[in-house]
């Protein structure tokens, strides 16, 4: 599991304790990996992701998955302007970025994703039935890591995200986390690191050196 590998990557590296940020599917790897191991944990970091997910935003992902399956791109500036169009609220710099390190080069010339092509729309496979039930038991095994979770944690959303909404983000924090705390951030939506770096890496650093 990406869980296993989180915990194999940090025991060879000899990590003991650590502070993790994690944004969407990394933030709830980040949940299972703190709930099993608390001890090993300083500071967590969730960032626009939670137990539950609005349906709105989910089904903006899936059709983004559906509709880019195996893309292969020109230059890594298409591949820019094809992300500008899945998230328009973000800042070209980070876009490019995110563009630039999200590519490989093949021995053509032309580039293609640095992903496991496995995991493209793995979340949705089979039939809705299936994918519904695969959600209800990730969202259980959330709330039970969270509330297993001892060291301070930062729940960031962006204030406009469609993922993640407040209802969750306030719940996450009053109800399961013993020490949460809670950070919104203007002007982003789900992607809130590129839809306002300025606002994320205040509200992160704030928490970071605090803790």
């Amino acid at each position: 599991t990406m869980v296993a590998d989180v915990e194999a990557a940090t025991a060879a590296l000899e990590v003991e304790r650590l502070v993790i940020v994690g944004h969407s599917l990394g933030g709830r790897i980040a949940t299972l990996f703190a709930g099993r191991q608390p001890e090993r944990i300083a500071g967590l970091v969730l960032v626009d992701i939670g137990p539950v997910l609005d349906p709105r935003g989910i089904l903006r992902i899936r059709m983004e998955v559906e509709s880019s399956q195996e893309p292969v791109f020109g230059s890594v500036e298409e591949y820019g302007r094809l992300l500008s169009l899945h998230y328009p609220a973000a800042q070209p710099k980070a876009l490019l970025r995110m563009a630039q390190h999200g590519l490989r080069q093949r021995e053509d010339g032309r580039h293609v994703l640095k992903m496991d092509p496995a995991l493209r729309g793995a979340g949705f496979a089979g039939s809705p039935e299936d994918a519904a039930l695969r959600e209800r038991q990730m969202s259980e095994a959330q709330w039970d890591a969270l509330r297993r979770i001892a060291c301070p944690t930062l729940v960031v959303r962006g204030a406009a995200s469609d993922v993640f909404s407040a209802e969750t983000a306030e719940r996450m924090v009053d109800e399961a986390l013993a020490k949460g705390r809670l950070a919104i951030v203007p002007r982003a939506g789900h992607s809130v690191m590129t839809d306002n770096p300025e606002g994320f890496l205040e509200a992160v650093a704030a928490f970071v050196l605090t803790e």
